[in-house]
């Protein structure tokens, strides 16, 4: 969901570098992969497509911290709606 965001910490030698990749766009999403040594972090559409790609070293990759953006469940969504005061027609 927009505002989903995975830091990428890696091993550069002498110090460390910071990389993030972050859902732009309403609908889309981040997700990690690892293969073959490689980690992958993508940024998704709703159809699968792949917008955006950071590709690092498993071997120097320190750190790989995700930060969802809270959702809220469809419990509390009904909850909130049922707690809104009706708004008065003013024709009636």
């Amino acid at each position: 969901m927009k505002g989903d965001r995975v830091e990428i910490v890696v091993d550069a030698g002498d110090t460390t570098r910071t990389y993030e990749v972050v859902a732009s766009r309403a609908g889309r999403r981040v997700e990690t992969a690892v293969r073959r040594g490689v980690v992958e972090v993508s940024e998704v559409t709703r159809s699968g497509t792949v917008v955006r790609t950071a590709r690092f070293m498993a071997t120097r990759v320190l750190a790989l911290v995700e930060q969802p953006v809270p959702r809220e469940d469809a419990g509390e969504a009904d909850a909130r709606a049922q707690s809104r005061p009706l708004r008065e027609d003013p024709k009636a």
